[in-house]
């Protein structure tokens, strides 16, 4: 397989063989269950679909529980399906992947979901910084933006303009990400720098190699 779903648990840091400490994220990857396997005659397109974590039955729709019902496995939250595939990317239903699909020292690219931080000001949101010194009585203005527009032409605002407005909760993929440590018992993956996403989001583990 190119790829697992996983859960962003949080961050630590491990010390490499000369002494540096490392700053890496920690994610649960797996146990995924393959839940179905689409191919060209049937779907119009080969990928292989996913599930992670469980769910309970009373949350989950009865068309789904069929769903999960074939291919032998409990109800989950989350499915993601994966069209790139490797050489020996054959499974079959039911079939159940984990952290061992990795190798330490190899590099990953990590898709996940930003922070959301609702609607914010030009200041946080794109990093400008006010008036600063607050001199000729601008009591009002240390954070403002500043003009948007121009005059009599072009009478409006151009498109793009770096303005207030909602922040975060972007999808945003972190690419050659190298694989710290890995702990097959507990499931878990140590990827080195940070990884989009708040403690508990999903993310989308991807080999490209």
């Amino acid at each position: 397989m190119s790829g697992i779903i996983g859960k962003k648990v949080g961050m630590t840091s491990v010390y490499d063989a000369s002494g540096k400490n490392i700053p890496c994220t920690v994610i649960e990857a797996g146990p995924c269950v393959v839940t179905q396997v689409k191919t060209k005659e049937v779907d119009g397109y080969e990928a292989i679909q996913l599930a992670f974590d469980e769910k309970k039955d009373k949350h989950t729709t009865n068309a789904l529980k069929g769903h999960f019902k074939k291919a032998g496995t409990t109800p989950k939250k989350f499915v993601y399906e994966f069209t790139r595939f490797e050489a020996d990317h054959q499974k079959q239903f039911g079939d159940v992947l984990g952290v061992d699909i990795f190798i330490e020292g190899e590099y990953i690219d990590v898709v996940g979901t930003t922070k959301g931080k609702g609607f914010q000001g030009v200041v946080k949101r794109h990093g400008f910084h006010g008036v600063g010194d607050a001199t000729h009585g601008q009591h009002d203005r240390l954070r403002a933006p500043g003009s948007v527009g121009a005059s009599s032409w072009p009478s409006r605002v151009f498109k793009g303009l770096r303005m207030a407005g909602r922040t975060g909760g972007n999808r945003r993929k972190m690419i050659n990400l190298q694989v710290v440590k890995i702990i097959l018992e507990k499931n878990l993956i140590l990827v080195k720098g940070s990884v989009p996403g708040p403690k508990g989001s999903y993310v989308i583990i991807e080999r490209w190699s």
